[in-house]
């Protein structure tokens, strides 16, 4: 699957999986206004009952948890927000992170944490869920990454601070709010030929392109359809903040304390992109910059950016010297799993399909026109010839098992259960149709990015949000 509904996974997860330190819900991103300082975040107490006139037991009072914040039709509690509260500073603290100040740092966690409900609850609603046996294997794939076993991955997560069934907990939502960008963002964006052409041709042109970039980045963002007076609070909130780094603040600690970015708690780091990865605003910014400096502010369709410039490099392998490569046409039936259609009855049908193609009592261009959930199914599930990388993983190791006129036993990726046919196979130079496919896809990251920073926005705008004082 590619394009529509199979583009390769490259947030959420994949953040966990490269570093155990980037622990949480690290894509839901942070409110378009600033959440207030979070008041009592300290559980009430109950005061004991006064004694019996006969000698009775006193009662040792005892923390009673309480509303924080009301999203839609859910809550956030202050216990919530103190677990995590203390699992951020463990993690920052072992990184070595100096902690921005309590109550900051409380508002910023708190605004993830009601965009992050936000995004569970859409989930919810259009159905998205992962079982167990889906979760115990990304947290088996998280192991491997990292070449731990099972037992020493369990280990290290302690060291980090993580409990280990918070840790799957936190996996679980990361899948599942994956699982709805791809539905909400990924799934929207296209790429038109128009595009390639421009891309290719400046790319022709720009020797910097063979050069990446290792950012990091303060976003000050503006509400949707703001008012001219919100839009210069948020300019001037911006401009304090770049003072503060001319005159020698740690950009981490600040990225911590201001940004309203996705990678606010992890100092606004990028990291390593190359600059077809990059909006182009971001690459102009930093042009003139040294290693360690700070561009001046720059204005979004998302708000005010600040960006820092950590480091630049040569690209590992240019283009020009690119190895032939395998392409595989590949076919597939899809069945997606939902409210209606359970993981065990997906797979149960695409059971019954498999034996009546081994029976040859049908063809595969038929069944998938009947039964596929995929907009491939009007062609009988083609999708064409796939390079390395245009799927997802759990597809391609799939599909690289098989030969020619095969078919897969079902298989499950984050888009349900699939059937795969290989049709043929055929090895490819550096040609114009792979630098083609390489920018479309170069272009739809890019586009993927940006989209993802607006629909979290509008989503955050959009939801009923209700905070609680101790006495209310």
């Amino acid at each position: 699957m590619r394009n529509h509904s199979s583009v390769r996974i490259t947030s959420g997860i994949v953040s966990l999986c490269m570093s155990l330190g980037m622990i949480g819900s690290a894509q839901a991103q942070s409110a378009t206004t600033a959440t207030p300082a979070v008041p009592g975040l300290t559980p009430p107490t109950v005061n004991p009952a006064p004694a019996a006139p006969a000698a009775a037991p006193s009662r040792t009072p005892r923390p009673v948890d309480s509303i924080l914040v009301v999203v839609n039709n859910e809550v956030i509690t202050r216990q919530e927000l103190a677990d995590r509260l203390r699992q951020v500073e463990k993690r920052l603290t072992a990184q070595g992170m100096a902690l921005p100040p309590r109550t900051q740092l409380q508002s910023q966690l708190l605004d993830r944490m009601i965009v992050e409900r936000a995004q569970t609850q859409m989930a919810k609603e259009n159905g998205i869920v992962v079982d167990d046996t889906m979760l115990d294997r990304a947290v088996s794939r998280i192991a491997e990454q990292n070449k731990l076993s099972m037992a020493d991955f369990r280990v290290q997560l302690e060291k980090e601070g993580m409990d280990f069934p918070a840790f799957r907990e936190d996996i679980r939502r990361e899948i599942i709010m994956q699982r709805l960008r791809e539905r909400e963002v990924d799934n929207k964006v296209q790429v038109t030929e128009s595009e390639v052409d421009n891309y290719l041709a400046s790319e022709s042109n720009a020797a910097n392109k063979h050069e990446d970039l290792n950012l990091a980045q303060i976003l000050i963002r503006v509400p949707e359809n703001a008012s001219p007076e919100q839009v210069a609070a948020r300019r001037q909130r911006a401009e304090e903040v770049l003072r503060q780094l001319k005159t020698g603040a740690d950009f981490a600690k600040t990225a911590a304390t201001y940004s309203d970015s996705s990678d606010a708690l992890n100092g606004g780091d990028l990291g390593w992109r190359g600059q077809d990865r990059l909006p182009q605003l971001f690459i102009d910014a930093v042009a003139s910059l040294k290693p360690g400096e700070v561009s001046a502010i720059v204005k979004s369709g998302n708000g005010f950016h600040i960006v820092k410039l950590v480091d630049r490099r040569a690209t590992a392998t240019a283009k020009a010297n690119a190895p032939a490569v395998e392409q595989t046409h590949a076919r597939h039936i899809l069945i997606k799993v939902n409210q209606v259609v359970s993981a065990a009855e997906a797979r149960r049908k695409l059971l019954e399909l498999k034996e009546r193609l081994d029976h040859k009592a049908a063809t595969f261009e038929e069944l998938a026109k009947l039964y596929s959930n995929d907009l491939s199914a009007s062609k009988g599930g083609d999708l064409g010839w796939i390079y390395p990388g245009d799927t997802v993983p759990e597809f391609e190791r799939a599909m690289n098992e098989l030969k020619p006129g095969e078919v897969s036993q079902p298989i499950e990726s984050p888009f349900g259960y699939h059937l795969i046919q290989v049709v043929e196979r055929k090895t490819d130079d550096a040609s114009q149709e792979r630098a083609r496919a390489a920018a479309r896809q170069a272009l739809r990251e890019r586009k993927i990015d940006e989209a993802t920073e607006d629909w979290l926005r509008q989503l955050r705008d959009r939801a009923y949000v209700e905070f609680r004082t101790d006495d209310n």
